[in-house]
């Protein structure tokens, strides 16, 4: 059986050399456009790190985002949210993916976001994600980070 999944949309990402800085700057387009944004990440060390970059990454300009375990008022109030859980009540128009697996309840959301990085793992595992969409009637669109350079 075929399902449906036209609602949400991915966005593939590859090729990136380091992916929390590539998450911070999708996270400051998707802040420009005033959408939400909530970055699926299983791993509390991973969680502040990216916590810390997210305040640092630019000279000129603050990501507004908490750690959901923080209050719900102010997760309620601030555009990107980092989390190591996805819950059906969770609404935000882009769900940024962190994890090697494809994230649960994906179809709750608008976009879903994927960045692969350029170390041989993380590339199979994104490989992987990009294949179970592809087969599971997702519509992607993918940007290679590395277009930027010239073609030898």
């Amino acid at each position: 059986m075929h399902i449906d999944h036209s609602m949400t949309q991915i966005f593939f990402y590859s090729g990136s050399n380091d992916k929390l800085k590539t998450a911070c700057r999708l996270c400051a387009k998707a802040v420009q456009q005033k959408m939400s944004v909530i970055i699926y990440i299983p791993d509390t060390a991973l969680i502040e790190q990216l916590d810390e970059l997210l305040w640092t990454f630019s000279a000129t300009s603050f990501i507004p985002h908490c750690v959901k375990q923080s209050d719900k008022q102010m997760t309620d109030m601030t555009p990107v949210i980092l989390s190591d859980q996805i819950h059906p009540d969770d609404h935000f128009d882009v769900l940024l993916n962190l994890h090697h697996q494809p994230p649960p309840l994906r179809d709750q959301f608008d976009r879903l976001i994927e960045i692969a990085g350029v170390a041989h793992e993380d590339k199979l595992a994104a490989r992987e994600r990009y294949r179970f969409y592809k087969d599971a009637g997702y519509e992607i669109q993918h940007y290679n980070l590395d277009d930027e350079r010239p073609v030898k």
